[in-house]
Parts: C-alpha cells; structure tokens; sequence
C-alpha cells in the first residue's frame, strides 16, 4: 500500500521518555531534536522581547 516514497514521520522526543534501549545514534539524533526545539524556543523569546521593547518604547511619555 505505501511505497518508497512514504513521508516520514518525525520523531518526537518526550521528557522523561525510556532511553536505556536506545542506541548511541538514536541518543544522538534526540539530542540534535531537542537543541533545534531549544534554538526554536530562544528566538521566539527573542521576538517577544523585541516586541515588548518596541511597545515599551512607544508608550513612555
């Protein structure tokens, strides 16, 4: 029914989640999963902070 050309579905990574049967490169590949999530949480922070300082900026009188 699926070929090849199946779409992968991307792995999750959850806290707390049973690591002791996984693999060295499956250990590294959850590692690289959670600094792209925390490299994706930091610059949303970073938008919000600029945000917030350009709002700020507007309403001092």
């Amino acid at each position: 029914m699926f070929g090849d050309d199946e779409v992968k579905k991307a792995k999750v990574h959850e806290v707390g989640m049973p690591i002791d049967t996984m693999s060295v490169e499956e250990l590294e590949e959850r590692i690289a999963i959670l600094r792209a999530e925390i490299m994706r949480l930091e610059q949303a922070i970073a938008v919000r902070q600029k945000v917030r300082t350009e709002a700020d900026s507007l309403f001092r009188f």
